[in-house]
């Protein structure tokens, strides 16, 4: 059985940023970013250069949740964009193949 994404309003998309921006102003919010790492490169990039991304993206049905959100660098964030978390790794995985030995 092929595999279907799942079809997502955009106004299901707007309520999730919605609540999101709603997240971003709770103590849960500060206390996830107080450290300033990213959780994708564990980067020390400091909490003002972090985003909030959605694990499982709005755009995948994914939901603005504490669970599906996590700090990201803005360079991750990016390169992630609507990967859901095994296309991520499989990405990860295929750079670091493509790396030269040091």
């Amino acid at each position: 059985m092929p595999f279907e994404m799942e079809t997502v309003s955009e106004n299901g998309v707007r309520r999730e940023k919605d609540k999101a921006r709603s997240l971003r102003r709770t103590h849960w919010w500060n206390n996830k970013i107080q450290r300033g790492v990213c959780h994708y490169c564990r980067r020390h990039v400091g909490r003002e250069q972090l985003t909030m991304d959605h694990v499982v993206p709005l755009s995948r049905g994914g939901k603005s949740k504490k669970g599906n959100i996590v700090p990201a660098c803005k360079e991750c964030n990016s390169k992630k964009k609507y990967l859901l978390p095994i296309e991520w790794d499989e990405y990860l995985e295929s750079l670091a193949k493509s790396e030269p030995d040091s």
